[in-house]
């Protein structure tokens, strides 16, 4: 059985994610974590019923782990909050799951170098839905007979997002990068903005859109439109509980979903 603790318990996330690990035969939660709502039960939260589990605060992060005897961490939060806590999990030789999006090259370089000296295992990923890594490999083939046509990204999230683009986006652009051999981004546009050869990145922040992602790809008379839209916030939740119990049979080292796939 895989002991797994949660990080932002009681937030939209860590609460979907602790109701799928209650339906997963191979995994228990043993620890919930978040900055309020200290003592309470994690069940309350996912609207499970009484867990006996009581969110413990953050600070008390390395201690509980220890005590609990913690196998996976599973983190959707804010990068500033990753950057403090994925070290400590690491330290404490707890494998990690992590889905937070808006780290820097710099903060994922300090997380990527913390996993590998305590030889601990990990997937972190933009998004963890299946669908979306399938969504990734089309744009992967497309790009190769597509790379002479314009190339845009469009993202739509809710309007409590915080980050933008969406770390989704951001991985679409590298996929399609990487495939034709680099490209420059481009951000939005205004004023006088001649296209060049770049990609071309929106975000969209509107009411509860749970995420749309379309890669346009146009040519003269023609163009072709790839998009995934996720309908619940499930198919996150999912995903990162299946990486938790395939992530802890692994050698140490850092893996992506495309791994967790077999994509």
């Amino acid at each position: 059985m895989i002991n797994a603790a949660v990080l932002g318990a009681c937030g939209r996330m860590g609460s979907l994610i602790i109701e799928n690990i209650t339906s997963s035969p191979d995994m228990q939660l043993v620890a919930a974590f978040d900055i309020n709502n200290f003592g309470k039960d994690a069940g309350e939260f996912a609207h499970v019923g009484n867990l006996g589990i009581q969110i413990s605060d953050v600070k008390d992060l390395e201690s509980v782990l220890k005590k609990t005897q913690a196998d996976v961490l599973i983190d959707f939060t804010v990068a500033a909050a990753t950057m403090v806590n994925a070290p400590i999990a690491a330290r404490c030789g707890v494998n990690l799951i992590i889905g937070t999006t808006g780290l820097t090259a710099e903060q994922r370089a300090v997380i990527d170098e913390t996993i590998q000296k305590n030889q601990v295992r990990a997937v972190i990923s933009p998004n963890y839905s299946v669908g979306v890594n399938v969504f990734f490999k089309i744009l992967r083939e497309a790009a190769k007979y597509l790379e002479d046509y314009d190339i845009e990204i469009i993202e739509a999230h809710h309007n409590q997002k915080k980050d933008a683009p969406s770390g989704t986006a951001l991985r679409a652009a590298d996929v399609i990068s990487e495939a034709v051999g680099g490209k420059e981004y481009v951000h939005g546009r205004e004023g006088i903005a001649p296209r060049g050869k770049e990609i071309g990145i929106h975000a969209v922040r509107a009411g509860d859109i749970t995420g749309d992602h379309t890669v346009l790809f146009a040519g003269n008379s023609e163009r072709i439109e790839i998009r995934h839209m996720a309908h619940s916030r499930q198919i996150f939740a999912k995903g990162a509980v299946r990486a938790a119990e395939w992530v802890c049979g692994q050698e140490p080292g850092i893996y992506s979903m495309d791994d967790v796939l077999g994509l």
